[in-house]
């Protein structure tokens, strides 16, 4: 790192400090403003700022773990959560508008009620902006100082803090308004940067096909596969059936997701929250990623086996860049890598403070509090909660072992999470066992690897927790009470959910233009996401199939959405 490195590292930061000073007075008025940036965002702010945040310092290099260790075709883990994304866009967006709460655990006391739907809404905004919370603030961190390790020779405990210290800063004073800000700014650095990188890496060979070819020559060339391959062990063919099979509807973020649903709420209108979450769909999963996939494939050629220079695959991602990058662009290599740890930061901090002060504080220990009252103690809990994350990640040693982790705790209550939008069956037990069941389980397997230091496959893991879930969250919903049919009308009435409600006096016109609209966004995404990687791995032959893909989707998807908009 030379000084021209770090004034160009010094001069971002100083930018992203800035835009979260500037907004402080902004934020500080009330706590819609602070956590919602007075849901006034228009839908390229709020959808870019989704993809900043799904952007983190951890992703290229879990990508780079995944392609390394089994190919391109393990990103299944992730691909298919587009699925749940598009649903999402097309129905949950509105909804969650519509609702007009301030966190999505709020809606828990309005969608159920009575001393269940207290305990289930203080339970959750406790768990996710905690444990949660600190898991995936401590991996992106320990991700983030394993970048500056191959920058800087600084010990880790000093790259955690720095990192750390550096995004506290800005979103203490600047809110959520300059938390969306900052990740405006910050996604166009990030996304900049890794077309760089990739490109950097592909011309070190010679370009693209001579590094596919050099990937081949030395027997990597399954890698390559969007699919397992024929040849391909069983178990990847019984974890890729479970990823397309089970994840996208299972996982705890089914109806949108915590930071996910914070910027639909954001949104100054329904078709803005609409709109801007197929944005985030598309740049996450069409854009993105590939670059990434080049320079993971670039690592395989410069460090085919772990050594004295890599120890493990997370740090092939960096090693690469450290080993090509000149003067000036390693200083901007850091600048990306902390612009996509900061928009992750700064979301999980504010999005966690909001359940802590929102969900607890106002509604359980000082309910009559003023709003200056609430943004301090806001400001107050986002310390708190950094600095025990940045305690935690001293800890974490695999970042997709942490992000399977994560999942598999709230695996089994994503299907409760989209039910109770269209079955009014759905009672506050149900979701409070799927979700009681899932952390039991999840850990209990954990604890039963710790002690026979077995792993047990992810597909076997996923099988055991939403199966045990399943069998528990059913039977629960049919031997408990339905909510009160008050409770129901209440929600009917100031959300309008889709489905047969008891409450409903007439026919709804336009249900089947919400599955037209998804079937269609699914395909739009895949096939576009698939012609993008074919172009850029030169396996021309997938675009025979990929292309008309994203044709009829679009067709469908447009024509589910204007009749769906028409009908409504």
């Amino acid at each position: 790192m030379s000084s021209y490195d770090w004034l160009v590292v010094g001069s971002y930061i100083l930018v992203s400090v800035f835009i979260g000073l500037f907004f402080s007075k902004r934020a500080g008025r009330n706590l819609d403003e602070y956590f919602l940036s007075g849901r006034s965002l228009p839908w390229w702010i709020l959808g870019s700022s989704m993809v900043a945040t799904t952007f983190a310092s951890d992703t290229p290099l879990a990508i780079t773990e995944y392609v390394r260790q089994e190919g391109i075709w393990r990103n299944w883990f992730w691909w298919t959560l587009a699925i749940s994304h598009v649903l999402a866009a097309v129905v949950f967006a509105r909804l969650w508008r519509r609702a007009g709460v301030l966190t999505d655990n709020e809606l828990i006391e309005i969608r159920y009620g009575g001393k269940p739907a207290a305990f289930l809404r203080a339970f959750k905004a406790g768990y996710f902006s905690t444990i949660y919370n600190f898991v995936v603030l401590a991996w992106v961190t320990a991700a983030m100082s394993t970048v500056l390790s191959s920058f800087v020779e600084i010990p880790m405990w000093i790259a955690v803090v720095s990192c750390m210290s550096i995004a506290l800063v800005y979103s203490l004073f600047g809110g959520f308004w300059g938390v969306v800000f900052t990740d405006l700014f910050q996604f166009v650095i990030a996304m900049a940067g890794s077309v760089i990188f990739a490109i950097l890496a592909s011309s070190h060979y010679g370009g693209m096909q001579r590094l596919i070819e050099k990937v081949t020559q030395m027997g990597h060339g399954n890698v390559l596969s969007f699919f397992p391959g024929p040849d391909a062990p069983m178990s990847f063919w019984y974890t890729f059936l479970v990823f397309i099979g089970i994840l996208w509807w299972s996982n705890h973020n089914a109806d949108g997701g915590g930071y996910i649903i914070q910027r639909m709420m954001s949104a100054k209108d329904e078709k803005n929250a609409l709109i801007g979450t197929f944005w985030f769909a598309l740049a996450h999963y069409v854009l993105r990623m590939w670059p990434w996939i080049v320079v993971a494939l670039a690592s395989m050629v410069m460090f085919p086996a772990l050594g004295h220079v890599i120890s493990n695959d997370k740090q092939a991602y960096p090693a690469v860049m450290s080993a090509i990058l000149p003067t000036g662009l390693r200083g901007l290599f850091v600048a990306v890598f902390l612009a996509a740890f900061m928009s992750t930061v700064d979301t999980h901090l504010n999005w966690g403070s909001s359940y802590i002060v929102n969900d607890i504080y106002r509604r359980f220990i000082k309910k009559h509090a003023s709003q200056k009252h609430l943004v301090i103690v806001s400001r107050l809990t986002m310390l708190i909660l950094g600095i025990l994350s940045a305690i935690v990640a001293m800890f974490i040693k695999s970042i997709t072992g942490a992000w399977e982790f994560v999942w598999a705790m709230g695996a089994g209550v994503g299907a409760v999470l989209i039910l109770r939008w269209f079955w009014w069956r759905i009672n506050a037990w149900s979701e409070i066992s799927a979700l009681g069941t899932s952390l039991v389980v999840a850990i209990g397997i954990w604890f039963y690897e710790l002690v026979t230091d077995y792993s047990v496959p992810f597909y076997i893991k996923a099988l055991i927790v939403v199966g045990s879930s399943l069998s528990v969250w059913i039977p629960v919903t049919f031997f408990t009470r339905p909510e009160k049919e008050s409770v129901l009308k209440r929600f009917q009435q100031r959300v309008t959910p889709p489905g047969h409600w008891p409450s409903d006096s007439v026919e709804k016109k336009g249900d089947w233009s919400i599955l037209f609209s998804w079937i269609g966004g699914v395909g739009l995404i895949y096939g576009l996401m698939f012609s993008v990687g074919s172009l850029v791995l030169l396996q021309y032959e997938h675009l025979v199939w990929s292309i008309p893909i994203s044709l009829l989707g679009i067709l469908i998807f447009w024509r589910g959405i204007f009749s769906g908009e028409k009908s409504g």
